[in-house]
Parts: structure tokens; C-alpha cells; sequence
């Protein structure tokens, strides 16, 4: 009955469907996983505007037109002209331009609509935010590099002239190829996003990063060329490009860096710079307000 209602007249109740949800909660762990999906799509485009999928399906169709040639060239020719691991340190000027223009996209929005305290009314938490982004942008970048490679593999493993010890061969190439996919997509994530996530506008987020990437590279190449010695071999410490190519060095035997004895210390300086970045990115969304 209704408090308000006339003497004798009845009040109604109206039934308007709501219940209580008794589903499974599908907690903090789901949230994030789905916000990284969610990212990883918003980086190549998907489900949004042709606008926003010409920058990175071009980027990504264009490495994977190059890899169709370079299958070519490396069957027409006694030796390959190019390893998995080669092709890795060449399209990584690609992926820096890649994670420059995705970067800000997945957190430049977010920022400047101030929607931030949407995403933590839900179990996850800003460290949760942070992660699922960056493991977006790296994810990205990864699947830039291994759609050329696998293309490759393809390729190479059908001309092979030695049988299944040649397609063996290329598996092993292809694994290594990979194994400095990751470490390129870490590397150049962790050093993009915590750039992008200074601002709410993208173009700005863009030319930061690019002017880290475009500006360090010629220093390190200066400093190479002045000094043969120790300090050549470490310059390649000061340009992420070079950094992560003296990883290859070290690690694989290939790279377009010569790091003498000193390729550990490529190593050590990527794992820092992967660390660095990401805490960077953390201290970022705990001061962003929600």
C-alpha cells in the first residue's frame, strides 16, 4: 500500500522485472583478459571505421607483400639472402612507426574522455589497466612481425630441396625468428606506451614517440662512426632500434650491430629499459585521477 494513498483507496506495486543476477562472476582475471582483447583489436582497426584500420592493416599488408618477395629472392638464390632473424631487425623500423601511431590509440582517448573510473568500477584495478594495454601493444607488434615471418616459413619450407631435414631447418629459423619477435614487441611496447600515456592527444602521443625513436638513432649511428672501439660497440645502447638488434647479436649470432663482448650488456640493458618502461606506465595510472 502506498504511505501516500487516500483513505480506503489501495496503492499497486508494479512488477517491472528486475532480479537479482545469480550467474558466475566472472571476476578480475576475465576483466582484464577482455580488455586486452578488446585492445588488441582496436590496434589493427577491427570493429571500428575503414579510417582507423588504413594505418595499421597497411603497415602489417606491406610487411607481408615484402616477405612474399623476399621468398622469391631467397629461392632464386644459393644462400638465403635473409634469415628469420634478419627479418626481424629489418622490419623493425616498421614496428617503431607501428607502435608510434597504435600506442596512443589505445590510451589517448581513455585519457582525454577521462573514462578511466568506467573501467575501474568493474574488479579490475588501474595496475590491471595498465598491464592489459601494454600487453595489447606488444601483442600487436608481435603479430606485425610474425605475419611476414610465417608467410616465409611457407614459402621456404615448400621449395626446400633437402626434405623434411630442410623444413626442419626452417622450423628451427622460424623459433629463433619468434624468440626476437618477443623481444623487439617488448621492447618497443614497453618504451611507446608509457610515452603515449603523457597525453590525451594522439598526434601529440605520435610525434613523442617518433622523436625518441628518430632522434637517438642518428646519435648512436655518430658515435659508432667516430669510435671503433669499446664506445662504438656500446652505442648501440643509446637508439632502442640498435639495442634490441645487439640483442640478435648476442643471442643469435645476427644482428645489424656489432656489439663485440659486450652483447650481455645489450641483454642486461633490455630487460632494464622493459622493466623501466612498464614501471613507468604503472606510476602513470596511479596518479591518473579516476
Amino acid at each position: 500500500m502506498s504511505g501516500n494513498a487516500p483513505a480506503g483507496v489501495g496503492g499497486v506495486i508494479h512488477d517491472i522485472g528486475y532480479q537479482r543476477y545469480t550467474g558466475a562472476r566472472l571476476g578480475r582475471g576475465y576483466a582484464a583478459r577482455s580488455l586486452w582483447t578488446y585492445s588488441l583489436r582496436t590496434a589493427y582497426g577491427l570493429g571500428r571505421t575503414a579510417k582507423a584500420k588504413i594505418l595499421p592493416l597497411g603497415l602489417f599488408t606491406l610487411a607481408c607483400i615484402a616477405s612474399v618477395v623476399l621468398v622469391m629472392v631467397n629461392t632464386q638464390s644459393p644462400e638465403p639472402v635473409l634469415s628469420y632473424v634478419g627479418l626481424v631487425a629489418t622490419f623493425s623500423y616498421a614496428a617503431t612507426v607501428f607502435a608510434a601511431i597504435v600506442g596512443p590509440e589505445l590510451v589517448s582517448r581513455d585519457l582525454r574522455n577521462k573514462v578511466l573510473a568506467l573501467y575501474l568500477s568493474r574488479p579490475i584495478h588501474r595496475s590491471d589497466y595498465a598491464l592489459a594495454k601494454l600487453a595489447a601493444l606488444a601483442t600487436a607488434v608481435f603479430v606485425l612481425f610474425t605475419g611476414p615471418m610465417l608467410i616465409m616459413f611457407v614459402g621456404m619450407a615448400f621449395n626446400t630441396s633437402t626434405g623434411l631435414s630442410g623444413v626442419l631447418d626452417e622450423i628451427g629459423g622460424l623459433l629463433a625468428g619468434l624468440a626476437a619477435a618477443v623481444i623487439h614487441s617488448a621492447v618497443f611496447a614497453a618504451l611507446a606506451l608509457p610515452l603515449a600515456a603523457l597525453t590525451g592527444r594522439r598526434m601529440f602521443g605520435t610525434g613523442l614517440i617518433m622523436a625518441v625513436f628518430l632522434l637517438s638513432a642518428p646519435v648512436s649511428g655518430a658515435v659508432r662512426a667516430l669510435d671503433d672501439g669499446a664506445l662504438g660497440q656500446l652505442a648501440g645502447l643509446l637508439d632502442p632500434v640498435s639495442l634490441v638488434n645487439g640483442v640478435d647479436r648476442w643471442l643469435f649470432g645476427e644482428g645489424l650491430v656489432q656489439t663485440g663482448p659486450y652483447g650481455a650488456v645489450y641483454g642486461l640493458a633490455a630487460l632494464a629499459l622493459i622493466a623501466a618502461g612498464t614501471a613507468a606506465l604503472l606510476w602513470r595510472y596511479r596518479k591518473v585521477k579516476a
